[in-house]
């Protein structure tokens, strides 16, 4: 009867032959290239089980890095835009700041080329009611501006002071229905009044006779009478000029030279020779006497 359970070499013995085959295949491989094709056939065996276990850790990683550069880009990209919105604003102030600049150099050549003293006033509101053309200045009393003065850009005449309160005036457009002005045709001297018409492109002359030497494009300079406006200044170019046979005067536009629907810097106008005062009114010394005691 055999028994039921059999008996191999103890595991000393098996460990003593494993170690033992191990050292023959070191020494073998080491004096010799015998094992170089079934080490060669091994590797590509287990070339796939080494890419599978080091997947997981190379997917991590290339995921961990796609993520980090996304970010990377979309940070970079968020400041990148960031900086050229504050650059383009920057260069929307500069040409804002380049035109600013452009008008008050105008504004500085023309007080020097006038002959009567200017004071420079910004617009602060604009009321261009149907009836009714008016604008308000930064500037009033505390600069000696008062009521009738002529007010004026670099390109014409605008209107004329209304009111003043310390720290602000109220100025009349030419272009308001209750305005007039005197003016004259600077081509041959012909005296006439040019009226607001309501609209801020358009003046009109209605009392000119039909035979009047006037025709498109003379230019329309204030006259001088009147004592408001100084004379010589440009007011308005003659558009349109129709005959009415029928009836006395002709039907004569004018564009106003001031592009009053661009008004931002003005000039006020002191036709006189008294000193502006512009820091103190109230301390400005009055002239003495030269009569004998």
């Amino acid at each position: 009867m055999k028994p039921l359970f059999t008996t191999g070499p103890s595991l000393n013995i098996r460990l003593l032959v494993t170690a033992i085959l191990s050292a023959s295949l070191l020494i073998t491989e080491h004096q010799s290239n015998l094992l170089d094709n079934t080490r060669n056939a091994l590797s590509l065996i287990t070339y796939p089980l080494e890419r599978l276990v080091n997947l997981p850790p190379q997917l991590n990683q290339t995921l961990t890095d796609s993520l980090l550069s996304y970010q990377n880009v979309v940070d970079e990209n968020t400041r990148l835009k960031e900086q050229q919105f504050k650059a383009q604003t920057k260069l929307l102030k500069l040409a804002a700041l380049e035109k600013e600049n452009i008008r008050l150099q105008a504004l500085l050549g023309n007080s020097f080329t006038l002959g009567e003293q200017l004071l420079s006033a910004e617009v602060l509101s604009i009321n261009l009611a149907p009836y009714e053309h008016t604008i308000a200045l930064n500037k009033g009393s505390r600069f000696s501006i008062h009521k009738n003065q002529p007010v004026l850009n670099i390109n014409g005449v605008v209107g004329q002071v209304t009111r003043s309160t310390p720290m602000r005036s109220e100025v009349l457009l030419i272009t308001d229905p209750s305005h007039a002005i005197p003016v004259q045709i600077n081509r041959n001297g012909l005296y006439t009044i040019a009226v607001g018409s309501g609209q801020l492109n358009q003046l009109n002359l209605p009392y000119l006779p039909n035979n009047s030497d006037i025709q498109p494009g003379d230019l329309l300079i204030t006259s001088g009478l009147g004592g408001t406006f100084p004379q010589g200044y440009p007011v308005a170019t003659v558009k349109t000029v129709t005959s009415q046979p029928d009836k006395p005067f002709a039907i004569i536009t004018a564009t106003p030279k001031a592009q009053l629907d661009r008004i931002r810097e003005l000039l006020v106008v002191w036709s006189d020779s008294t000193p502006i005062p512009l820091l103190n009114p109230s301390k400005t010394p009055t002239p003495q006497s030269n009569e004998p005691d």
